[in-house]
This record gives structure tokens, C-alpha cells and sequence, in this order.
């Protein structure tokens, strides 16, 4: 996934000014990992073909520091991201293939809208799945101290999949935080949710576009996606209703972005408190749970689907846009 949930990117608006914390030497550091995991039962010769003289990369470092998700406001975001030929491409494979994302759908209950939409945000449908080795990439992000725990997780994830055979060291690339493949899943991801649906014996997300696909809605499935259900819709806020929202709490629980929004209330709720769609008519009568997001100069109601969505990437500029594109899919 495209950093699947891994990218905690929260806000819209750049991050204040913190003090970065110093990592140890390098060396001193990779010496240690090694021992760990050989301790943890890894063999020399995967460790030495895996970890063996790795150095970090500075510009993973910078990326990691100015991540899109963090500098950039929704409307930039989306032009650049959701263009033209994204869409056009989009609605080509929506044709292309129907039958494979019919029986997508069938097992995992996800739609083919939002199945596309994160192929195209994540891989640009398969076109562009990072040339960065994903062990040293790993091994750059571990070594910083900033989520250090998270990475040195993952690079033992990263060798259990070398050593379970799912893939070779050498070929193992992805983007510059170690997202693999086409949905650009990490190592625990792909452990946890890829899958083999062409029946070849390989969960291989690197070429086939069934496993590509079909990982991508077992992950959804994986975190709660609800048959039958969209992500949100945009709405306005006018000026009258506005006083009548503000008893609604914000979150306390779930990722940092979710914390970014409201409570849930039934949608009858905001519709009866004046909330309105985007061209100003009345929101529909329904009792699905549904939280305000308000960012960017934008509000939207969201509803359960959306926290599944921020599951794949805690950003709200990358959900929103999911959801977005999978409406332009439809």
C-alpha cells in the first residue's frame, strides 16, 4: 500500500518546527540489528545477503521529512494527482476488467470504484511501483529515531518474506519508505493480506494484476470494509447550521487523523441540523453513522468505509482522494 498506514500524515498544513533527534552511527546501529536478528533465529547467509554493508540514504531521510500528504492543500493535491489521464485509465480498466473485479467483489465486497482508485494512487494502475532497494530503505527509516520501532518491525517482516521465499532479496524494491508492488503494500501487509488469486501459487503483487487487485480488497475487507456501503460525500455547511454542530465532540480514538474529525452521529442527524449536499439540497434520509471532516476549505460527511480507507494510509488527503476518484470511476 502505498505506505499503507505507515504514512501517519494528519493535517494539511505543514508541520510546526520540532527538534530532530541525532540517530546513532550507522554502523554501530546495523551491528546491532544484525545481532537481533540473529537472535531471532534469521540465517548468516540472509543476513549477509540482505543487510550485509547496507548505508542509508539520505534522500529517503528528506522524503521522509516533506511528505506530500503533510505540505500540500487538498485542491493542489487532487489536480495533480487525480488528472485526466488517471481517470481515463481508470474507466479503461473498469472495463478491461470487469470480470476479474466482479469476482473481487464477490469474495471480498468491495467495490470496483474504490479497488481502482487506490491502484491508480498507489501505483499508477501497475506503472510505477519504485526502483528503491526495500531493505535499505527499511534499514534508513529504523536507523532515524523518529519511527524507529515501526521500521525495525518491518525489516523483520522484510526477511521473513526472503526467507519464506516470496521473493527474492535482489529484486525486492519499492518506494522510499519500503512499500512494495503495486498496491504498495509493506512487508506486514503483504504478509497479512496478499493473495493468490490467479491460483498460481504465488501471492505475486509485483506482476499479476489479480493478486495486485484482489490484495488490495482482502486488505479493505481486513479492516472493515461494509458490503454495500460508499466512503462519504462533500457537503455545505450553511451559516445557520453551524451553531447547531458545535455540541458534536471531536474523536479521541483511531489514528491521528481520524482524530481530525467528529464524533459519528446518524446522517438524519446532520441532515435535521441543517447540514446540506454540496449543491445544496437536502441530504438523504438514512441512519448510517457518519462523521464531519472539515479541511482544506472543505466539509464532508464520511462514514465507516472512510476509516477503512485511512487504514490503507492515515492521510486525509490521500483517503479523500481515493474516495473522490472512485466516484469519478462509477
Amino acid at each position: 500500500m502505498r505506505i499503507l498506514a505507515v504514512l501517519l500524515a494528519t493535517t494539511l498544513l505543514a508541520p510546526a518546527q520540532t527538534v530532530v533527534e541525532e540517530p546513532r552511527p550507522f554502523s554501530d546501529w546495523l551491528a546491532d540489528l544484525i545481532a537481533d536478528a540473529r537472535s531471532r533465529g534469521f540465517s548468516e547467509a540472509l543476513l549477509v545477503d540482505t543487510l550485509g554493508g547496507l548505508q542509508p540514504l539520505p534522500r529517503v531521510v528528506e522524503r521522509d521529512r516533506s511528505q506530500a500528504e503533510l505540505t500540500i492543500t487538498l485542491d493542489r493535491y487532487f489536480r495533480t494527482r487525480i488528472t485526466p489521464r488517471v481517470i481515463r485509465l481508470g474507466r479503461q480498466h473498469l472495463t478491461s476488467e470487469a470480470t476479474l473485479l466482479r469476482a473481487i467483489r464477490t469474495t471480498y465486497g468491495v467495490p470496483p470504484s474504490i479497488v481502482l482508485a487506490i491502484w491508480g494512487l498507489e501505483s499508477h494502475y501497475g506503472e510505477f511501483t519504485g526502483a528503491t532497494p526495500v531493505f535499505q530503505a527499511l534499514a534508513t527509516l529504523a536507523w532515524q529515531p523518529r519511527r524507529s520501532e515501526f521500521f525495525r518491525g518491518e525489516l523483520f517482516k522484510a526477511l521473513t518474506m526472503v526467507s519464506g521465499g516470496y521473493i527474492d532479496a535482489k529484486t525486492m524494491t519499492g518506494s522510499w519508505a519500503g512499500a512494495m508492488g503495486q498496491p504498495q503494500f509493506m512487508p506486514s501487509s503483504y504478509l497479512a493480506h496478499a493473495v493468490d488469486f490467479d491460483k498460481d501459487g504465488r501471492r505475486d503483487i509485483w506482476r499479476s494484476t489479480p493478486d495486485t487487485l484482489a490484495s488490495i480488497a482482502s486488505y479493505l475487507k481486513g479492516y472493515g470494509w461494509i458490503a454495500g456501503q460508499t466512503w462519504g460525500r462533500e457537503v455545505t455547511i450553511p451559516a445557520a447550521a453551524r451553531e447547531t454542530l458545535a455540541d458534536i465532540p471531536m474523536r479521541t480514538d483511531g489514528c491521528s487523523a481520524m482524530r481530525t474529525m467528529t464524533e459519528r452521529a446518524p446522517l438524519d442527524t446532520w441532515r435535521e441540523r441543517g447540514v446540506r449536499l454540496k449543491g445544496g439540497a437536502a441530504l438523504p434520509i438514512s441512519d448510517i453513522p457518519a462523521a464531519l471532516l472539515q479541511t482544506g476549505g472543505h466539509s464532508f460527511l464520511v462514514y465507516p468505509n472512510y476509516d477503512v480507507i485511512l487504514g490503507y494510509n492515515c492521510a486525509h488527503l490521500y483517503a479523500l482522494s481515493v474516495g473522490m476518484l472512485a466516484d469519478r470511476l462509477q
